[in-house]
């Protein structure tokens, strides 16, 4: 099992940063794929980035391309992602995911735990 908790949501101005970052425990941290996903109301979950077991290889949606990056820390169990020139189009909430595959998966079926989210409002 693995449990997940997000932090560092709220509200920023159009234009503003934030930075979000997902506490793991529960099971070995530096075996699992981590990723983070956002979910708008009415819509689907989104992927937004991902990141290998070793933080060596990411994998970045074209949506957020050049504005999110995901970091990890696996001394500290965390994984945190920096969220730059924010737009009013990024409101969701926002969750945390964790992945026993190999390989980064881009879909929600490739993550088999889920933090709660964390709400994320961008104002115009």
């Amino acid at each position: 099992q693995v449990q997940l908790v997000e932090s560092g949501g709220g509200l920023v101005q159009a234009g503003g940063s934030l930075r979000l970052t997902c506490t793991a425990s529960g099971r070995t941290f530096n075996r699992l794929i981590m990723g983070w996903f956002r979910q708008a109301p009415g819509k689907g979950r989104e992927f937004l980035v991902g990141i290998s077991q070793g933080g060596g290889t990411t994998k970045t949606a074209d949506s957020v391309k050049g504005r999110f990056t995901i970091s990890r820390d696996n001394a500290k169990n965390t994984v945190s992602l920096q969220m730059n020139n924010l737009k009013p189009e990024d409101t969701a909430v926002y969750s945390c995911a964790a992945s026993t595959l190999t390989l980064i998966p881009t879909e929600v079926q490739g993550y088999g735990y889920w933090g709660q989210g964390t709400q994320v409002t961008v104002s115009s």
